[in-house]
């Protein structure tokens, strides 16, 4: 009997978890969830490595706390040390879904320092750093699509470095993204990398651009106004959609694939719904097509096994209706540029505070060792 991840899945989404710890690896959990929700990567980022070790009921860290303590470690390298170690251990659960799926996916990400999204050296430097250390080629180097993030990530591909590009809310900065990744590739292949070796994924925040959009529709208060609320968030997704299949049928990207290439697949993100009005698996259905990732946090995976309606495609078919959502926003005098600016702004502050609150508890918890 099918189950809706396992349509989700035939429907050509790849579905990845939006959580990871220790425990969820040595429990079992992670494995069960390969077996029984059709997860097949992992995403993390300060926030879930904070939660995790930081969680007062979690003792899986204890050991290697005390061991950095007495090494003399600081809350950097100790962070660094127990986030790849993770990483690492997912890597290795996933590395048969990774021979399975033809190495696309079995993926696992990891996120670059957030204190350096405005600084592209040192944003090279430490993809490179977390590439050598976790050693695994399913990784995936997260790099925030800012300004500063778009050499670095041309960089990195150049490198060999597969790479998660994260904070992407504006189909502008999406083009600067693919743009980026091939002029990576372009330069990997003149240096004589393996092409087909290189993978990356393009990750657009979803809820996220609706909360935003229904506060300013909800503070103009027409009927208007209100007919357009939830629905900018899944036009920006399906227009995004839209620009990767016209840029990868370019000749430009068509003939990197004819020398190996992978294509840099669009992945869904914060697609938990934040208003509670909304089908809680609003931003898995409606964003269904072949060749995406939908990475979901555990609630709204579990939604979606329970009672998500898999209906096939409700993407390729909406582009101009979703047009027409963002005409409709700037008749009524919403600047979307001024709201896919705020959300990257605000996505980099709170990765920022959540990097060092996670900085905070640990070195507390290194100077109680010693």
């Amino acid at each position: 009997m099918s189950t809706p991840t396992a349509d989700l899945a035939a429907a050509g989404v790849s579905i990845w978890l939006d959580d990871l710890s220790r425990t969820r690896i040595s429990s079992g959990n992670l494995a069960e969830l390969i077996e029984t929700r059709n997860v097949v990567g992992v995403t993390t980022n300060p926030t879930i490595f904070a939660n995790a070790i930081t969680d007062k009921n979690n003792t899986s860290y204890d050991a290697q706390v005390t061991e950095l303590a007495a090494s003399g470690a600081t809350a950097e390298e100790a962070v660094f040390a127990a986030t790849t170690q993770d990483v690492a251990a997912a890597l290795d659960v996933f590395r048969p879904v990774w021979e399975a799926s033809g190495h696309v996916d079995g993926r696992v990400s990891i996120e670059v320092s957030p204190d350096l999204a405005h600084d592209t050296e040192g944003t090279v430097a430490q993809a490179k750093q977390l590439w050598a250390k976790v050693d695994r080629p399913n990784l995936l180097v997260k790099i925030p699509a800012t300004k500063a993030g778009l050499p670095a990530i041309t960089e990195a591909i150049a490198s060999g470095i597969s790479v998660n590009v994260t904070l992407i809310f504006s189909l502008e900065r999406y083009a600067e993204v693919i743009d980026a990744y091939l002029t990576g590739l372009e330069r990997a292949h003149s240096a004589d990398f393996d092409l087909s070796s290189i993978h990356s994924v393009a990750s657009f925040f979803v809820s996220r651009v609706d909360t935003e959009t229904d506060k300013r529709l909800s503070a103009i208060g027409t009927p208007e106004a209100d007919a357009l609320k939830s629905k900018a968030g899944l036009a920006n997704a399906r227009l995004a959609y839209e620009l990767f299949e016209q840029k990868f049928a370019e000749k430009r990207a068509q003939d990197l694939i004819a020398l190996g290439a992978n294509a840099q697949r669009p992945l869904w993100a914060s697609t938990g719904v934040k208003d509670p009005a909304l089908p809680d698996t609003l931003y898995v259905t409606e964003l269904v097509a072949k060749d995406v990732v939908n990475t979901m946090p555990e609630k709204t995976l579990e939604a979606t096994f329970d009672h998500g309606v898999v209906t096939g495609d409700t993407i390729t078919g909406g582009y101009e209706d979703a047009r027409a959502v963002f005409a409709g926003l700037a008749d009524l005098g919403i600047d979307f540029t001024d709201v896919t600016q705020v959300l990257e702004d605000e996505g980099v502050a709170k990765f920022i505070d959540s990097w060092h609150d996670l900085l905070t508890q640990v070195a507390a918890g290194l100077e109680a060792q010693r």
